[in-house]
């Protein structure tokens, strides 16, 4: 319990550590116009962004952190949650594998799994769908576009990973 609590207050203070999650990926691996389209769905709005690459290439986590959960959802497939600083929570789908598990630490740039197509992107390229959530709402965020409410809550991958 008490490892938890000292990795929950090093999340305040610990620098982030901004790192793209897909190994040799680039801003050109991805369509920065992709986060928060619409239609996208039964969710309605993307609310992330898609990296393209082949599959069972390394997926880093973006920055340092605890998996909070691995394992698999209907619509992502194979997951890792990582908790970052700031109460941010980075969310990596569609793995083809997992190299990691609950309650680990994981340094920026350290493999946590692999680029796949598993869950709800079965028979589509294979990409990693990966979004941030704040933990901590951001309401001047809030707008009234499509599910608006919700960007209090979400933040823009692709304007995160250029440190916009």
């Amino acid at each position: 319990m008490l490892c938890v609590l000292g990795v929950a207050l090093l999340g305040l203070v610990l620098p982030e550590r901004i790192r793209i999650p897909v190994a040799g990926a680039s801003a050109r691996d991805w369509n920065p116009k992709s986060f928060w389209f619409e239609p996208w769905g039964t969710s309605g709005v993307h609310k992330g962004i898609d990296i393209f690459g082949k599959t069972g290439t390394p997926v880093l986590s973006t920055t340092d952190g605890m998996v909070v959960f691995a394992g698999e959802l209907a619509k992502g497939g194979k997951v890792v949650l990582v908790l970052g600083p700031r109460w941010r929570l980075h969310y990596f789908a569609h793995l083809d594998s997992i190299r990691t598990r609950p309650g680990m630490p994981v340094a920026s740039g350290s493999t946590i799994g692999t680029l796949g197509a598993s869950g709800n992107a079965q028979g589509k390229p294979p990409h990693l769908h990966y979004a941030i959530v704040r933990l901590l709402p951001a309401p001047w965020k809030i707008d009234g576009a499509t599910q608006g409410y919700k960007k209090a809550f979400f933040i823009d991958p692709h304007a995160y990973l250029l440190g916009h």
